[in-house]
């Protein structure tokens, strides 16, 4: 059955969820800081190379660190079995591990559980119950567990570490011998260790933009418009779309795919443009002198 939980109770489950977890801890959340208490449980599992640690945190696709600090990065990277991903998208916050999950409006943020109200519910002892059958499909955990796997699924991998074991031991009835873990897939060491050159990167891009915003306005005399969103633009008859209207049309790339605005007056005009004809007829004549086609 689930529950719901607030405040302190809420911190202290989140708390029995992670100390209790001996087989799986998937932690899903836009924005990783993590509390003391959380790390110091936490830290007692770094041992458990059988604990599979799955990450995703979100938002601030620009600069990871806004949403992952390099400390926590640099804590779970010490963790036998662990996954760390990304998605842009993300803002729900869940966390669970074999045997309870949280479905909470909380990050696993320090300043959230300290100072926000946050609420969550959780489910206990029942995330293995599409295999236990304590629980029918259509449970609140069951339904919760496979959404959460198509975001993991569908995140983008950033580390991954594995661990290894002999090989020669299995089927002989003994524990597998652990030889250590792999590091398999790491895109945000270099990130962390280099933050000033993705920063220094992403400033020359942004003066280049600006310089070439700048270049394209002081060649037309007044604005154009989009003619998919009507949205002022520079008036280019070969570039009349704004970028994001560029973006969705290039997929398919259709010259003659009709339109719903004049790039010379912003009017409506009822699919009678298109990339290769952008301005109505009867405004040709016009946008001909005012801008010496």
């Amino acid at each position: 059955m689930a529950k719901f939980l607030t405040g302190n109770k809420l911190n202290h489950e989140l708390s029995q969820l992670l100390e209790r977890a001996d087989e799986e801890i998937i932690l899903i959340s836009p924005f990783i800081k993590l509390h003391d208490r959380y790390a110091s449980i936490l830290r007692t599992k770094k041992d458990n190379q059988k604990l599979r640690v799955i990450i995703v945190f979100g938002k601030n696709e620009d600069d990871y660190s806004k949403s992952m600090k390099k400390e926590d990065f640099e804590f779970f990277k010490e963790f036998p079995n662990i996954q760390i991903r990304y998605e842009k998208r993300l803002h729900a916050k869940y966390y669970s591990s074999e045997s309870a999950a949280i479905l909470t409006s909380m990050n696993l943020y320090s300043y959230s559980q300290d100072n926000n109200i946050e609420a969550g519910v959780m489910a206990k002892a029942t995330l293995l119950s599409n295999i236990t059958g304590v629980v029918g499909e259509d449970s609140f955990d069951t339904q919760a567990l496979e959404y959460f796997k198509r975001v993991i699924e569908q995140s983008d991998l950033l580390f991954n570490k594995i661990p290894k074991f002999d090989k020669g031991r299995l089927g002989t009835g003994f524990m597998k011998k652990y030889l250590g873990s792999e590091i398999q897939t790491d895109l945000l060491s270099d990130f962390f260790i280099n933050r000033n050159k993705y920063d220094s990167t992403k400033q020359e891009i942004k003066i280049e933009k600006q310089k070439k915003d700048i270049t394209e306005k002081s060649k037309s005399n007044s604005n154009g418009y989009c003619i998919r969103t009507g949205k002022e633009i520079p008036f280019n008859v070969n570039k009349p779309l704004s970028y994001e209207a560029y973006k969705s049309w290039n997929i398919y790339g259709d010259v003659d795919y009709a339109e719903k605005y004049c790039h010379f007056s912003g009017e409506s005009s009822y699919g009678k443009t298109s990339v290769r004809k952008p301005i109505l007829k009867k405004n040709w004549k016009k946008a001909k002198e005012k801008f010496n086609l």
